[in-house]
């Protein structure tokens, strides 16, 4: 008897100190399967937070399609928008290295741009340190430089987009922006790439989804995602609770609408729907490319005013069905009164066309342009779909974006990021068979267990012993404690 109380005391003592590590009884702790995720999660955060080399300023590559930031510490918005200020861009290496405690406003991609650092845009006080000073043959304090007279800049570079002339916050910001494919600068009528609010391109504005009630937003968002039919087979006492129910339902209703996000206002198209947009700016200066809306490659026309648009479109289908009529009926009169064949009546109709456009030209056969401004929203294969005729080529050949797709410049991949996931990697493989311990008996791994097993990986031969053992012993459960917790997995 005095053996087995001896032997019942020292188990609970091994299980009382035990039990101190466990994550029931420790906020330090979790389970193997739990550690592990949270260790992909942190590694996949490394990745996306400094992917790309940032050692090489991109202005010696001269104009590139890349990401651009604006510096508001350097270049601050002028308090008058009347006011004229000096607009500047910097690539991404520089947004880090050269103005990573600055203010900065993200702008993402933009083409045949130049890095401004280290030039006469910037202040000389924010000298580029990653280009080489040609007076002292060493890395860094360049400025002063001549800018890319070629650049082209918009309101982006102040923090203003899209035509609601929103300041960005990244933050505050709900819902989707696109940025338009752009055709032309804000001084030729166009928009310079700026990213709209689906909202603010059919005239209902950034936040016209905040006018709706819980129950509209829900009906607009049934609406949105318009499926397969579904029969719902529910019996009359599940009728009757789903009832009691909509009140409270309705009651959180707003609370839960806050963390969602805004549904696309009537009349824009699916995200799935199309590949990029060219803004109502853009198009109506190029009207030529209105003729393309509704065709292969383009979604039909999403008109900035859709009222305005439909009551334009009334007269212009009435007077085309008129003349279409009498067109009919004189071609009845001439088949009454002449008896001859058709052919001289068709070729004298169709030397116009001909004397008009060039053979082979495609846009006899798209039909009239819609009336109104509206934005062009096309596919992905779209170029394809323009007409080339030696008419039509000039006017797409002015917008090599619509030639063909454009390359991006992204910087090489970060060695120091590829090396420290690298170490990371190899670590978690060395750490992989201890927690696997745990995580397949979904016992909980405490902060002593990691201790111990570090101190293995270090060569503590006691260590070995002891975290070789206390495993052992955790895994088989052979020291009485029975508790489990969920993996996780």
């Amino acid at each position: 008897m005095s053996s087995n109380g001896d032997e019942q005391e020292a188990v609970a003592a091994q299980t009382s100190k035990r039990s101190n590590s466990f994550s029931n009884q420790s906020d330090n702790s979790q389970t193997a399967a739990e550690f592990i995720r949270s260790q992909e999660l942190l590694e996949a955060d490394a990745r996306e937070a400094l992917p790309f080399s940032i050692d090489n300023c991109t202005r010696l590559l001269g104009p590139l399609k890349q990401s651009v930031f604006a510096c508001l510490t350097c270049n601050p918005a002028p308090s008058n928008e009347t006011e004229s200020c000096s607009f500047a861009g910097v690539c991404y290496s520089c947004s880090v290295q050269c103005h990573g405690e600055h203010t900065l406003v993200e702008i993402f991609q933009k083409r045949n741009f130049t890095c401004d650092c280290g030039t006469k845009r910037m202040p000389s006080t924010s000298p580029c340190v990653l280009q080489i000073n040609d007076e002292t043959n060493t890395r860094g304090n360049v400025h002063s430089q001549e800018p890319d007279v070629n650049n082209k800049y918009n309101k982006n570079f102040r923090n203003r987009f899209c035509a609601c002339d929103c300041d960005y916050d990244p933050f505050e910001q709900k819902g989707t922006m696109f940025q338009c494919l752009g055709l032309g600068t804000e001084e030729t009528g166009g928009c310079g790439e700026d990213w709209y609010h689906p909202g603010c391109l059919v005239g209902m504005g950034p936040k016209w989804y905040e006018a709706m009630t819980p129950k509209k937003k829900a009906a607009e968002k049934q609406e949105n995602n318009i499926g397969l039919a579904v029969i719902s087979e529910v019996n009359e006492d599940e009728k009757q609770t789903s009832k009691e129910g909509e009140t409270k339902t309705d009651d959180n209703a707003v609370e839960d609408d806050m963390d969602e996000e805004p549904p696309m206002p009537p009349g824009f198209p699916e995200e799935e729907d199309f590949d990029g947009f060219l803004c109502y700016k853009c198009v109506e200066s190029n009207p030529w490319i209105k003729q393309y809306a509704g065709t292969s490659g383009f979604l039909p026309a999403i008109h900035l005013e859709p009222a305005a648009a439909d009551e334009l479109s009334v007269p212009t289908s009435n007077k085309r069905k008129a003349e279409d009529d009498e067109q009919h009926d004189d071609a009845k009169r001439v088949k009454t009164e002449i008896e001859a064949p058709s052919e001289p009546a068709s070729t004298t109709a169709s030397e116009p066309t001909t004397a008009a456009s060039p053979s082979g030209c495609k846009l006899p056969n798209l039909g009239a342009a819609p009336q109104g401004r509206f934005s062009l929203f096309f596919k992905e294969d779209f170029r394809d779909k323009f007409c080339r005729c030696s008419d039509c080529f000039p006017k797409l050949n002015a917008f090599p974006q619509l030639l063909e797709e454009e390359e991006v410049y992204e910087p090489p991949m970060s060695d120091h990021g590829d090396a420290g996931v690298m170490a990371y990697n190899h670590l978690k493989e060395r750490l992989k068979p201890f927690f696997q311990q745990f995580a397949d008996s979904g016992q909980a791994i405490g902060a002593e267990d990691i201790k111990a097993y570090f101190a293995k990986l270090r060569g503590d031969e006691q260590a070995i012993k002891d975290a070789g053992e206390g495993a052992a012993s955790s895994a088989s459960g052979q020291d009485g404690d029975s508790r489990r917790e969920q993996g996780g997995y």
